[in-house]
């Protein structure tokens, strides 16, 4: 490698909004985060899915229609 042209890489604090902090390695003096893996839905099991039962239904009722189907 070149001497004098490369960044400092050291290790610094990531912030979470959460208020959870880790430490890793960057070239940028700190990093926040909006989400990480303490708070974000996918990793602590409290995720949300959407349900899409009763949509079509939904719709029919709100524009009026019937639910006749004809085979």
């Amino acid at each position: 490698m070149r001497t004098g042209i490369h960044p400092n890489y050291k290790t610094i604090t990531v912030s979470c909004a959460c208020g959870n902090t880790f430490e890793t390695g960057s070239v940028k003096q700190e990093i926040r985060v909006e989400t990480c893996s303490e708070c974000h839905p996918f990793y602590t099991g409290r995720q949300k899915f959407a349900e899409a039962g009763g949509r079509v239904d939904r719709f029919n009722k709100k524009y009026g229609l019937k639910n006749d189907v004809q085979q």
